[in-house]
């Protein structure tokens, strides 16, 4: 046995040693510095921020170059990390009517006020190889930098609220519970849900968010707004009496607007779906809004159409690529003994059908 375990552990140290090898690559290239992941790989900086619950790219640049771009392995080595900082506080509710706004759209109101900011997009570009990018590494840019907007941009569906057209958003004064450091308990409130949703794996959300724009929710919706910037980060201090800031975060903001025929208590009216994420992160907003608005069918009164992004068990549960991960994972590590159990079971299960036909197969000839 002491031999087995350490020929294992040789074996292991050698494949972490081809490991780095494979990860750093041919040495004569250059070696991929974080800054340059961080600045120029932007977008998967933010969804293993978001996934990881983490909003530090500096360490999620890292992280992708540790895992060699395994943005799942990435999230967990972000997620293991956050599990060792200290916590000497909370922050204050951001307010993302402050957002210096880099990106707003809406997709129900043509002359928004505000207007519409583009911003930096594929929403509006060919899906076509750019060979310039791997000829020259740079492709020219016309024009001067944007710069986000600084006046304060109220939300759109505040304008819908105004005639009572939409479902008044009630302030809740409770704490919420805090995800990170409880388990998740079922039945849980819409503020847990979110908490789940905004660190769920954006492949799965978005295949929800998916089936219920294809009938498997109740779930027509629009766009009200989706808006990405900058936001401060406030921190009350009790010895000072004062709430100061302490940074800023880029966050992606999305509302939708979904249909509601009304009820016994409430007349037909609009509807809201919500996602807020780290990053610029907009498919992960979008999909979150649309299935958070389809867990919300008991709340609304509204019937259970049996579709999968309405079960709440089922979507919570398996929204977390990390737990996902290590469970499907683990089956590629050794179940030697198991699987032994289950091979002598199969040859028992063979030999007593074998011993029962053997009398019946004589008595025949």
């Amino acid at each position: 046995m002491y031999v087995a375990v350490k020929g294992g552990e040789r074996a292991i140290a050698a494949a972490h040693d081809w490991l780095a090898e494979v990860r750093r690559g041919p040495q004569e290239q250059p070696a991929i510095h974080t800054n340059a992941i961080r600045d120029q790989l932007s977008l998967a900086v933010h969804r293993v921020m978001a996934e990881g619950s983490l909003y530090d790219p500096d360490l999620a640049a890292l992280a992708i170059k540790q895992a060699r771009g395994d943005l799942i392995e990435a999230v967990f080595l972000i997620r293991a990390y956050r599990t060792t900082l200290p916590r000497f506080g909370a922050s204050a509710p951001v307010d993302t009517a402050r957002m210096q706004i880099v990106r707003r759209i809406s997709a129900t109101f043509k002359d928004a006020p505000s207007g519409q900011v583009l911003g930096p997009t594929y929403d509006y570009t060919h899906r076509l190889l750019d060979f310039r990018l791997m000829a020259d590494g740079e492709v020219p840019v016309d024009g001067a930098d944007a710069e986000p907007a600084t006046e304060q941009v109220p939300h759109i569906l505040s304008f819908l609220n105004r005639y009572g057209l939409i479902e008044t958003e009630e302030a809740c004064d409770a704490e919420p519970a805090d995800l990170t450091r409880a388990p998740l308990e079922l039945p849980a409130d819409r503020a847990l849900r979110l908490q789940a949703l905004a660190r769920a794996d954006e492949g799965f959300l978005l295949g929800l968010a998916y089936s219920t724009q294809r009938g498997y929710a109740r779930n027509h919706a629009f766009v009200g707004e989706l808006r990405v910037g900058m936001v401060a980060v406030e921190m009350n201090i009790p010895e000072l009496g004062l709430t100061i800031e302490i940074g800023e975060i880029e966050l992606t903001e999305c509302e939708t607007v979904n249909q509601f025929k009304g009820s016994r208590t409430e007349p037909a009216q609009f509807t809201r779906g919500f996602g807020l994420t780290f990053g610029q992160t907009e498919r992960k907003a979008l999909s979150m809004a649309l299935v958070d608005r389809a867990l919300r069918w008991r709340e609304l009164g509204e019937d259970d159409m049996g579709a999968p992004a309405q079960d709440e068990e089922f979507v919570l549960s398996h929204c977390d690529n990390i737990q996902a991960t290590g469970f499907l994972e683990h089956i590629k590590l050794p179940h030697y003994v198991d699987f032994q159990a289950e091979l002598e079971l199969v040859r028992r299960l063979r030999a007593e059908v074998a011993t029962e036909e053997a009398p019946v197969q004589e008595a025949a000839e």
